[in-house]
């Protein structure tokens, strides 16, 4: 999977690093111990280490030392109409380890029509010479044609991606139909990858926003009037319900709304396969700001699916969270200056959609969940490193402190505060959408391929460090369940005697335009398919005239035998 002149996934050298007096935190288990660093990897774990002549002690006396931060979801290079996002993959990953998070997984968006392997080149290409921690690439599916399928399965064989997503949204640019996401379910499926949605009913989102454009509507609220709380829901239940049919795992990605990730939760709790993100927004905020005077302040806050104007969504999803009905935590992070969201300055549908979230991300979880005792610290790693190194297959590289695994680590202070500001976040945008918000837990030191990146509030990054990540298929954590359910879903027709009763005479016409069995698409491949049996209700005859088994020659009489046991009980009231 490795391509020439790239950095895909190879050790780094690193430090020498002994981390001494800390609190070790998985998500399974917590315990005292040393930690010894050499060559990007944790080497040792215990106490009384022994280790090399000039080897750099950190002290984590009072500390926790956790696995580095996995954002499930981030578009540092996304387009939008004449312009990009503000933040590249340098400034972006940058961000990223100054709030404690080590590893990215960056969306890949093609342009309709374009290829997905040449944009995930140029996408691979910007990171690799920027990103300065590690990363990894999932790929949007913009408007579907069965040319994509080799694209797909090329991106999983030989360029490490594991992860699809499709829109609901968005019509006429990148929305698939219910069918199309069948199909594509269908192949992630079988290629062992997940798949991911972003889940709003496009349709009405359309006639929702020429309705309130034709009312004069025209500000940033207009956007989250567009787009009520209904047609994410409505549009998690539908996806929800065709991957079921698929056999399909499931990611929903920007889980904003209560009624979203209610209808995910009960999913889930009946054995679903679906996982759960919501994101840094939806859990630090909420949608009051959307009817700020300050146009520019309401601005900021436009993505979709929108933050939500419902003031106990935070809480209510921090719950949820806590409970494990959602699993992961996304940034989402997409960010736009002022004068780029100004381009819809006259016209909603027209503002860059995107919020800031990937430095704050592992604070707000923190102080959402943990500083109220919704979770424990254990917890806590779980859903912002652990869980997504599962889901996305790069587990116990990433996502775990233990010998061998890579040593992106991070020290954290649950006693220490900070105060979130657009003046002294390290993002290159005007306005932070979580301005004034009060963290009481932060990260100290952060660790990046055996390199302290961070320390005292010093950021000592490279541009161009970070490596790829390759991701296999087939994870565990997601596809045992899957594989399971796929060897019991072989499906049987009932035997019956031939049915000799009344037929309603169809016209021609009629007949014409129902499908034969062959014309018919063919099941789901890797779907269980139903064992051969003959098809007892095909009836011997046709009613427009020639045969099918015309050429065989028969007897001038032929009598017809009822079934055992008399006349078939099929056109009986018995």
């Amino acid at each position: 999977m490795s391509q020439p002149g790239r950095k895909s996934g190879t050790r780094g050298t690193g430090d020498q690093i002994l981390i001494k007096g800390g609190k070790i935190v998985n998500d399974d288990q917590s315990f005292y111990a040393d930690v010894y660093v050499e060559d990007g990897l944790i080497k040792q774990i215990g106490e009384n280490l022994q280790v090399p002549a000039g080897t750099r002690t950190v002290d984590a006396h009072g500390q926790l030392v956790m696995p580095g931060g996995i954002d499930t979801h981030t578009r540092l290079q996304a387009p939008a109409p004449g312009t990009g996002s503000a933040h590249g993959f340098f400034q972006g990953t940058k961000a990223a380890l100054a709030g404690g998070t080590t590893m990215i997984i960056d969306h890949v968006c093609p342009d309709t029509g374009s290829s997905l392997l040449a944009t995930y080149e140029q996408w691979h290409s910007r990171a690799g010479s920027q990103a300065c921690c590690d990363y990894s690439l999932s790929m949007d599916i913009p408007r579907w044609h069965e040319s994509l399928r080799e694209e797909l399965e090329a991106l999983v064989k030989d360029k490490g991606v594991n992860s699809f997503l499709v829109f609901m949204a968005y019509k006429d640019k990148l929305q698939c139909t219910d069918g199309q996401m069948y199909e594509i379910f269908c192949i992630i499926r079988d290629l062992g990858a997940i798949a991911q949605v972003h889940a709003e009913n496009g349709d009405i989102i359309e006639e929702e926003q020429k309705r309130l454009l034709e009312l004069g509507i025209t500000g940033p609220e207009g956007h989250v009037l567009s787009r009520p709380e209904e047609v994410e829901a409505e549009a998690v239940f539908r996806a929800i319900t065709i991957a079921r049919q698929a056999n399909c795992p499931l990611y929903v990605t920007k889980v904003m709304s209560r009624g979203a990730a209610d209808v995910l939760a009960q999913a889930k709790r009946k054995g679903t396969v679906v996982y759960g993100e919501p994101i840094t927004a939806s859990l630090g905020t909420d949608g009051s700001h959307y009817w700020s005077k300050n146009w520019a302040k309401a601005a900021a806050l436009v993505t979709s699916p929108p933050v939500s104007p419902d003031p106990s969504t935070p809480e209510h999803l921090s719950t949820l969270l806590a409970s494990g009905d959602l699993q992961v935590t996304g940034s989402a992070h997409c960010t736009f200056s002022t004068a780029q969201k100004a381009v819809g300055k006259d016209n909603f549908t027209l503002i860059p959609e995107g919020t800031n979230g990937i430095e704050e991300r592992m604070c707000i979880v923190w102080e959402k969940c943990v500083v109220p005792g919704k979770m424990d610290e254990n917890d806590f790693v779980a859903v912002t490193s652990t869980n997504a190194a599962k889901i996305f297959n790069c587990y116990p590289r990433k996502g775990r402190v233990a010998v061998g695994s890579d040593a992106d680590l991070v020290l954290w202070n649950p006693k220490a505060t900070k105060i979130i500001s657009a003046k002294t976040h390290n993002s290159d945008v005007e306005y932070n959408i979580f301005e004034g918000t009060e963290c009481h837990g932060v990260p100290s030191v952060v660790i990046s391929q055996g390199r302290v990146v961070l320390e005292d509030g010093n950021l000592s990054v490279s541009q161009g460090s970070g490596r790829f990540i390759p991701r296999k298929t087939f994870p565990d954590f997601v596809y045992k369940r899957i594989k399971a359910r796929n060897r019991l879903a072989e499906v049987h027709g009932v035997p019956r005697g031939m049915y000799d009763g009344p037929v309603h005479e169809v016209p021609a016409s009629v007949r014409a335009v129902v499908p034969s069995v062959a014309s018919r698409p063919g099941p789901c491949a890797g779907k269980a398919a139903a064992p051969a049996v003959r098809n007892l209700h095909q009836s011997g005859f046709s009613l427009s005239g020639s045969q099918a088994d015309d050429h065989i020659a028969r007897r001038t009489a032929q009598k017809i035998m009822a079934p055992p046991g008399g006349r078939s009980n099929i056109t009986s009231l018995s």
